[in-house]
């Protein structure tokens, strides 16, 4: 495989080719720590996620470029997997409408073939735990349900399971959106980011962290019906039920700042979803859910001040310490056995 130096230093990236689509070529990328750098952090032999394969994939006008993420996963002895998904981030063409899809299902092909790149097929027996956030956690939600048996644990970072007006206010626009793409699926629906998760996060502004606005842009990738009425579709589906048979494990903000108008609220909220509508909307998700709403957290939990991160590594650290499949565990214990 032609994995090659990545954009983040000390990460390789892996372009995996996919079928062209009615805008020509298509590719997904697959990014993981060098070996040189996992060494340099210190993967613990017997740490809580040893022998386990997490991939990590991101949200709406997003990609890859959080370290601290892959750090922490691969210090807990995970083997850490990023996945840009096709026409996002380093996926992105010159030719492509950025993030545009009409049928969150075509993600399958992204995830079959990171997954085969990864080494794992139907013999794989390391513990397998997916990680989105926002549009990539209702991806990763939708995915299990129609792929059962492949995941064991499931991890979501402020998935964007309902649409921010609630259920009444989505099945009413709907139809709209419905017909709007079937007449014009490419028209461009007016914009409503003003760039509030941006002065938040980037270090362009009040934020921590320094990332590619070309791939994350201040107020997001322009917005069209089939990409709209395909999010409509999968929120649809989560609020009729998945009958997830995994532990999935979902973090929120403690709040909401959904205004147009700016306040300080901006840094310590999630700007992006209803997070009460979310958590409640998570419950569909399947029959062993948890949920941990983290005071002070932003839409990307991973992105908040660093007091709220440790929080939400702590969460992380808690709960896949109980969840985590039984084969892992045993390795865990057995390792401090002998130590």
């Amino acid at each position: 495989m032609d994995w090659r130096p990545d954009v983040l230093g000390g990460f390789e990236q892996l372009p995996l080719p996919l079928r062209a689509d009615d805008e020509g070529a298509v590719v997904a990328t697959l990014v993981r720590p060098t070996a040189a750098r996992t060494t340099a952090w210190g993967r613990e032999p017997h740490g809580f996620a040893h022998g386990v394969d997490v991939l990590y994939v991101h949200g709406w006008s997003d990609y890859f470029f959080q370290v601290e993420h892959a750090l922490f996963w691969t210090r807990a002895g995970a083997r850490f997997h990023a996945l840009d998904l096709r026409k996002y981030g380093r996926s992105l063409l010159p030719h492509q409408t950025p993030g545009y899809t009409e049928d969150l299902a075509v993600y399958d092909e992204d995830m079959a073939a990171a997954l085969d790149a990864m080494g794992r097929d139907e013999g794989t027996r390391r513990p397998l735990v997916l990680i989105g956030h926002s549009t990539g956690g209702l991806t990763l939600s939708l995915w299990p349900a129609r792929h059962p048996g492949l995941v064991d644990a499931l991890i979501l970072n402020s998935p964007w399971l309902e649409f921010q007006a609630d259920e009444l206010g989505r099945r009413a626009i709907a139809p709209l959106v419905a017909l709007g793409a079937r007449l014009g699926p490419r028209a461009a629906l007016p914009g409503i980011d003003r760039g509030f998760n941006t002065q938040a996060s980037s270090r362009l502004f009040d934020g921590e962290w320094d990332y590619d606005l070309r791939w994350r842009p201040e107020r997001g990738f322009p917005v069209h019906s089939g990409w709209l009425d395909a999010i409509l579709d999968g929120h649809a589906r989560v609020a009729a039920g998945l009958d997830l048979d995994i532990p999935v494990l979902v973090m929120l903000s403690a709040r909401s700042w959904l205004q147009q108008t700016w306040s300080a609220r901006i840094y310590d909220s999630d700007v992006a979803l209803d997070v009460d509508g979310v958590a409640e909307r998570a419950t569909r998700l399947g029959s062993h859910v948890s949920v941990a709403r983290i005071e002070g957290a932003l839409h990307d939990v991973l992105l908040s001040r660093r007091s709220v991160r440790a929080t939400a590594y702590d969460v992380m650290t808690r709960w896949t310490r109980a969840y985590l499949p039984e084969s892992a565990t045993v390795d865990h214990l057995l390792g401090s056995l002998r130590g």
